[in-house]
C-alpha cells in the first residue's frame, strides 16, 4: 500500500491523500474538521500508483467515479479524522481491469462556538454551507461564561450533542433554547447555559 500526502496553498491550507486501490484513506484535522473539496475514485495518469504494475493496468488515464465527492463527504465530512478504504465495494468499479487509486483533497475547516445563558435564545447559522454539530452540553463548565451569582461550580454536564445534531444538522439556521424545559436541570441552583460547537460545512 501506498499512501502520499500533499498540501497546496488555496487561499487556505488544503491537505490531499493520494491512496492505491487496496489501501485505506486517512483524513486528520488536527485543529478544525474536515471538509472534502475534491474526490476521485480511479486513475488520471500513469505514474501514482503504477510501481509493479503491468501497462494495460494503467493505460486508462481517463477513469473516473462521478459519485467519489459524495461518498467521502459523506463519511468523512465534520470529523476530525476518518478512514476510508479505496475498494471497488465502497466506490463501485469505474474501469475494469485498471489498477485505481483515491485521490482526495480536503479542507481543515475552523469550528465555531456558540453561547446561549439559561433562559434566553440564540440562533446559529451558516452563510455558506450546512450546519454541522460537533459538541454540545447544557451545564456549566468554567465559572466566567454567563457570569450570575449562581455561577458556582464549573462542573455540570448534561451532554446534548446528539439531541441537536437532529435538531440542527444539515440547515442553514438553527434556534437555541437554553432552557431546563428543553434539556432538563442537570444541576440545580446553578445558573447554566448551552454552548455548542460547529462547524458550517
Amino acid at each position: 500500500m501506498l499512501v502520499q500526502k500533499l498540501s497546496w496553498i488555496t487561499g487556505a491550507e488544503a491537505k490531499r491523500t493520494l491512496t492505491c486501490e487496496g489501501g485505506s484513506a486517512y483524513l486528520r484535522c488536527d485543529l478544525g474538521f474536515i471538509k472534502v473539496l475534491k474526490a476521485n475514485y480511479g486513475r488520471t495518469d500513469r505514474t501514482t500508483c503504477a510501481s509493479g504494475r503491468p501497462a494495460n493496468q494503467i493505460s486508462n488515464t481517463h477513469c473516473f467515479q462521478g459519485t467519489s465527492l459524495h461518498t467521502m463527504s459523506t463519511r468523512c465530512d465534520g470529523s476530525k479524522s476518518c478512514s476510508v478504504p479505496a475498494v471497488n465495494s465502497i466506490f463501485s468499479d469505474p474501469c475494469y481491469g485498471t489498477y485505481k487509486y483515491l485521490d482526495v483533497s480536503y479542507l481543515c475547516t475552523p469550528a465555531k462556538r456558540s453561547v446561549t445563558c439559561e433562559n434566553t435564545q440564540s440562533t446559529i447559522f451558516c452563510e455558506t454551507g450546512v450546519i454541522s454539530v460537533h459538541h454540545a452540553n447544557y451545564g456549566r463548565r468554567d465559572l466566567v461564561t454567563c457570569p450570575h451569582k449562581l455561577a458556582t461550580t464549573p462542573h455540570c454536564y448534561s451532554p446534548q450533542t446528539g439531541s441537536l445534531r437532529s435538531r440542527c444538522n444539515g440547515r442553514k439556521s438553527c434556534q437555541l433554547n437554553a432552557s431546563n424545559s428543553v434539556y432538563s436541570d442537570p444541576c440545580r441552583r446553578v445558573y447554566k447555559y448551552l454552548e455548542v460547537t460547529y462547524s458550517c460545512i
